[in-house]
């Protein structure tokens, strides 16, 4: 929002929320009713053709969020090396509403303005035209335009708000306040009307320059150098005619300078070209890949979890997982993005945080929770976490968190220097310090792994009562417990803690008396079907604030709220503990706890 929002600051359809879209139906409707009901000869091809070219526009736009967050992860090229947070990606969650209007206008347009409808092709003279008034009128139109809203008056009432982003992302060139959108459209509209009204319009000369103007608004805002050097040397014009963004850049970071749209011509002419340019361009090009000291290794769980990574749709990654119907609609993208991630066998760079003097990444494994499942891929999984170690060490990291026990990998690899670290300890610590206050007997419930042994024998040693209600898990608990007199045997289910991993069933749920805290201890959180009972969040810890760029939620997690398994990694490195927390390894767990505390992790004591 801007400092002294001014008139027409808000979108009309705000208040609307995700029902938007539905202003468009009419247009559509009538569209598909013609195509239905039309001879092919009285068919209006221009009028078919816009509700495609929205879609295509949503989808050049996601492209470009998603390479442009996955190119800044990785850190080669970046131009400002500072953070976003959730205010900016909430302030700009609306990039669609420019879309949303623009359909609105075309397909008016389209109805209103008789040389608008039945357009041909391609016409060569109305794509010179609008080529020319581009370079012309519209470049310098928007030059003065631009320089007029950095007025004090205009800048605080409209163009303020699209500065608010110090750090620029590719959806950043559309966030502005609905009347200066108006302003732009007019604007750029100029090429447009003039082909219409000169009878020399086409398809793509109307849609290719709108196509033109999104690439190069994405382009200009995506905080990483990709034009070479070499381009403005062969041609050396060119720097009149085509911005880069790191140009761009500094119009963000400095305000007063650079305010061309995408040909840097008129800031030459006027003086107002940021001194710093040419140099900032090839810093950044010359910049290297970030080499981060911890690595988080991570994978994807349910099908529609490819949305919710920071480099999907970045909406939906900053708040908790939960189940949209709206993203049944995307099942063919869905499905082909479960295709590709079988298909593509290698890790990648998923999201970077800074934290005190250490680096920090999230590498993805492109398989899901039944992958996990299946004895077939137990062989391929290994592989890719063989592999991302194997990488890790190479790269010099200094320490390494893994979702798996690794010892596997420490066996087949003695000599590693990053150490791998699980989570369990930090993730037992949680779970222990979860359980309320006076509690004298739990319930355990769900897969023995490491981390349930762990619980179950640091209760017992504190003489409260673990309960199972099955004979095997029994017997093998207690070889881990050692103790015969708090840990029982018993098919009651009155316990009000329960302690609860993978293989809860929802018949054992039922069975819970009102009132039952469901603590979890595994990655995944139990299905809630209790209206009548709470349900705590998986082993996880809050934040510091001084733990930077996080600006998307990890998983069902809450905003700038990490899991026990994330954690651990980075207090392993931050502690410089020189040993791997792997296989049946697990660490002085009052000493893990501590030192979470000690560096601003804090626990989440409510149930959600």
């Amino acid at each position: 929002m801007a400092t002294k929002p001014g008139f027409l600051t808000d979108w009309p359809w705000k208040r609307l929320g995700s029902f938007k879209y539905a202003i468009l139906a009419p247009w559509v409707a009538q569209s598909m009713y013609w195509l239905a009901v039309k001879p092919e000869s009285e068919r209006d091809r221009t009028n078919l053709l816009i509700l495609p070219f929205l879609l295509w526009r949503m989808l050049h736009n996601q492209l470009w969020i998603s390479f442009s967050r996955h190119r800044t992860a990785k850190g080669n090229n970046r131009i400002v090396d500072k953070s976003i947070e959730f205010e900016q990606v909430d302030r700009e969650s609306n990039w669609d509403d420019q879309i949303l209007l623009n359909g609105i206008l075309l397909y008016i347009f389209n109805m209103a303005t008789p040389g608008a409808a039945h357009l041909p092709i391609w016409r060569i003279k109305g794509v010179l035209i609008v080529a020319l008034l581009h370079v012309g009128p519209v470049e310098f139109l928007y030059y003065w335009l631009h320089r007029a809203l950095h007025h004090h008056y205009l800048y605080s009432r409209y163009h303020s708000h699209h500065h608010s982003s110090i750090v620029t992302e590719p959806i950043t060139s559309v966030i502005h306040p609905f009347a200066e959108h108006i302003s732009y459209f007019l604007l750029f509209a100029i090429p447009i009307l003039t082909t219409v009204f000169t009878g020399t319009a086409s398809i793509a000369s109307m849609f290719g320059y709108v196509t033109y103007i999104d690439l190069m608004n994405n382009m200009g805002h995506c905080n990483f150098e990709l034009i070479p050097r070499w381009l403005f040397s062969v041609f050396p014009p060119l720097k009149y005619m085509m911005y880069t963004p790191s140009y761009h850049s500094l119009h963000h970071t400095q305000f007063r300078t650079n305010y061309s749209l995408f040909m840097p011509i008129y800031d030459y002419i006027y003086g107002t070209m940021d001194k710093s340019t040419d140099a900032l361009h090839e810093t950044a090009l010359e910049r290297k890949e970030d080499a981060p000291d911890v690595v988080h290794l991570t994978h994807l769980t349910t099908p529609d979890s490819i949305y919710h990574l920071r480099l999907g749709f970045a909406s939906i990654a900053s708040n908790p997982h939960l189940p949209k119907c709206y993203l049944w609609l995307l099942w063919p993208v869905t499905f082909w993005s479960m295709i590709m991630t079988c298909l593509y066998g290698h890790t990648f760079i998923e999201a970077r945080n800074s934290f005190k003097n250490l680096r920090l990444q999230s590498w993805a494994i492109p398989r899901y929770n039944t992958h996990y499942l299946f004895k077939w891929q137990r062989q391929a999984i290994n592989g890719l976490i063989e592999e991302a170690i194997i990488e890790a060490e190479a790269a010099g990291i200094r320490g390494e968190e893994l979702n798996r026990n690794g010892e596997l990998y420490i066996q087949k690899y003695p000599d590693l220097k990053v150490k791998v670290v699980n989570g369990s300890s930090l993730a037992v610590a949680i779970v222990l310090n979860t359980i309320p206050k006076g509690t004298t007997q739990v319930l355990l419930r769900g897969k023995l792994s490491k981390v349930a042994c762990s619980i179950a024998s640091a209760l017992c040693q504190k003489g409260i009562q673990v309960v199972t209600p099955y004979s095997d898990e029994y017997e093998k608990l207690k070889l881990s417990t050692m103790s015969a007199s708090t840990l029982l045997h018993s098919r009651g289910d009155a316990r009000k803690i329960w302690l609860v991993g993978d293989g809860l069933s929802i018949e054992e749920q039922q069975k819970a008396p009102k009132g039952t805290l469901f603590i979890p201890y595994s990655p995944l959180p139990p299905k809630r079907i209790r209206k009548d009972c709470f349900y705590h969040y998986t082993p996880a810890m809050s934040a510091p604030m001084s733990l930077q760029n996080l600006h998307s939620c990890e998983n069902w997690l809450p905003r700038r709220v990490m899991s026990a398994w994330r954690v651990a990694g980075i207090i392993h490195a931050l502690e410089g503990w020189n040993e791997h927390e792997c296989g049946d390894t697990v660490f002085n767990i009052e000493k893990v706890w501590q030192a979470s505390l000690k560096h601003g992790f804090q626990p989440l004591l409510t149930p959600n």
